[in-house]
């Protein structure tokens, strides 16, 4: 772009975290409900509304030179609005590990931030190539990842977080149904096999309680094991900078 934006308006929290990140955090106008970090700086910060349900009048309103989206967390014809009315939305969508912090980098391109950008990118990519060449060296665990609770559902192998568990060492046991987040039963789970079950904290909130959902599988490999691990959901869901401390986090999880 022609110019340094000098406010934008982030309706992705792990971006509105990367722009903070960044050094531009005194350019974020606007951000959604559900962009809490980092605490202290989005808390004064004007709230638009959810990323699905933002409050279009209100964004605009703040006269925006830079909204920042994402395909699979907006709204496609949200962003359809936001650009007739000649705002210009950069339309995010990293799919991979590695494509998280190429977008680091884009971001840092988009916001005249490129020095602290290749900074934080390349802090991560030791990390990264350190993660890929450990998970060539054991055997891929094999992992179960609920995404939601009643009903259960996981993720197939086109999603960011099947390739978090597969950088970090993980066999994701779904990895091969059709649908991107299919609905399974905990007897699908059970057939499965899995070695290891990662619980996060969102999208769904599972909690210590949430175990006991598992206990009647004892011979679930998992279980038996007592490889049932809660963790930070943004480690799977969010890219950005979050990605240096899921590469420092998850293999160990991970590796049998």
């Amino acid at each position: 772009m022609a110019r340094v934006p000098r406010r934008i308006v982030s309706l992705v929290p792990s971006v509105t975290e990367t722009l903070f990140a960044l050094g531009v955090g005194d350019a974020v106008a606007g951000v959604t409900a559900y962009c809490v970090e980092p605490r202290e700086g989005v808390a004064p910060k004007i709230k638009v509304g959810g990323p699905k349900d933002p409050k279009l009048d209100l964004i605009r309103s703040l006269s925006p030179d830079l909204v920042v989206a994402n395909v699979e967390e907006n709204v496609k014809e949200h962003v359809e609005q936001l650009r007739e009315w000649g705002i210009l939305v950069f339309v995010t969508y990293p799919g991979t590990v590695r494509e998280g912090i190429e977008m680091i980098r884009e971001l840092g391109a988009l916001t005249g931030a490129s020095e602290r950008a290749e900074e934080i990118a390349g802090e991560i990519e030791p990390l990264y190539r350190q993660a890929v060449n450990l998970s060539r060296t054991w055997r891929p665990a094999r992992v179960f990842c609920p995404i939601w609770r009643n009903p259960y559902m996981t993720v197939n192998r086109d999603t960011y977080i099947h390739d978090v568990l597969a950088v970090c060492g993980g066999a994701n046991v779904f990895a091969d149904l059709p649908e991107r987040y299919p609905e399974v039963t905990l007897d699908q789970m059970a057939a499965a096999e899995p070695e290891v079950i990662v619980l996060p904290d969102e999208p769904y909130r599972f909690r210590r309680a949430h175990v006991k959902d598992f206990e009647r599988y004892a011979d679930v490999p998992a279980v038996r094991d007592g490889r049932i691990h809660l963790v930070d959901g943004k480690l799977l869901c969010w890219y950005g900078p979050r990605i240096r401390e899921a590469l420092q986090t998850i293999p160990a999880l991970l590796h049998l």
